[in-house]
């Protein structure tokens, strides 16, 4: 069997672990190679540190859920938050992608609620022609082939909803994806419950299994949504009767812009 390179481009240093940790955590089990990128560094990402201190946390994080998932690397670019699609920007993510030669890019789409998604999204997107250009970014060499690009799930509507072209069951690996979101306690237990409004919230008041439930309760509905939306296409892939049964899943649009393939491949490339 030959290992394929996948990588997920994300905004922060937490999206990929939410878009795609379960799908991540299958394919290095089963022999693939698997890096994230976070564009940005993460630093306007808390209440009470310093956008300095935020950076900083959030890196050694990043590197925390590497290991935790088995990633090739978990490379968080030194871009602040604001990012903006410039083509300095885009030949940063394109040297990225140049040099791991993956067989699959995946990213937010464009429609995303967060400018820093959006700018990403559009980054990546936009290394899909020019990856094997040779005047752009002569320092760093053309990949063997142009990779398959496709973007993660959302729930937002306009101007269209996501299209689960692929889904991946995570059912099995729900505890190690928590894993990789506990390596992310900056987020997940600090900033993003304040921004929520629990401005008291103290995860160490909490039981195993209260925390755990906090999680599941806070970041798994994203989950059981992209299973409902891709019941179709789960059962396709996993016959009737456990497609049926699956009831977390990550789902993955294809985008026509990289490598062309049929659904069958895209699909192919996301499972173990």
């Amino acid at each position: 069997m030959s290992k394929r390179r996948v990588i997920f481009i994300g905004a922060h240093p937490d999206d990929a672990d939410l878009c795609f940790g379960g799908t991540a955590l299958q394919l290095v089990k089963g022999g693939h190679l698997v890096k994230f990128v976070s564009v940005t560094n993460g630093d306007t990402g808390h209440h009470l540190l310093s956008r300095a201190e935020t950076a900083a946390a959030r890196k050694l994080e990043a590197e925390a859920s590497g290991r935790t998932c088995g990633l090739v690397e978990y490379e968080v670019m030194d871009n602040p938050c604001g990012l903006e699609p410039t083509v300095i920007n885009r030949e940063k993510v394109l040297r990225v992608i140049r040099r791991f030669q993956p067989d699959l890019v995946i990213t937010h789409r464009t429609c995303d609620y967060h400018p820093d998604h959006r700018a990403t999204a559009q980054l990546v997107m936009d290394t899909a022609y020019i990856v094997t250009v040779p005047h752009n970014c002569e320092d760093t060499p053309i990949p063997p082939k142009v990779p398959v690009y496709g973007c993660s799930f959302d729930q937002f509507q306009d101007p269209r909803p996501h299209r689960p072209d692929a889904a991946v069951s995570i059912d099995s690996v729900v505890d190690q994806k928590l894993d990789l979101l506990r390596c992310h306690p900056s987020q997940f237990y600090e900033w993003l419950p304040w921004n929520q409004g629990k401005k008291d919230f103290d995860v160490s008041k909490l039981s195993a299994e209260e925390e755990r439930n906090f999680l599941l309760d806070s970041w798994f509905p994203r989950h059981l949504a992209a299973a409902e939306q891709a019941r179709q296409t789960l059962c396709e892939i996993y016959g009737e009767e456990k497609g049926n049964k699956v009831q977390y899943a990550e789902s993955f649009e294809y985008s026509p812009y990289g490598q062309q393939c049929g659904i069958d491949e895209f699909r192919r490339l996301l499972l173990p």
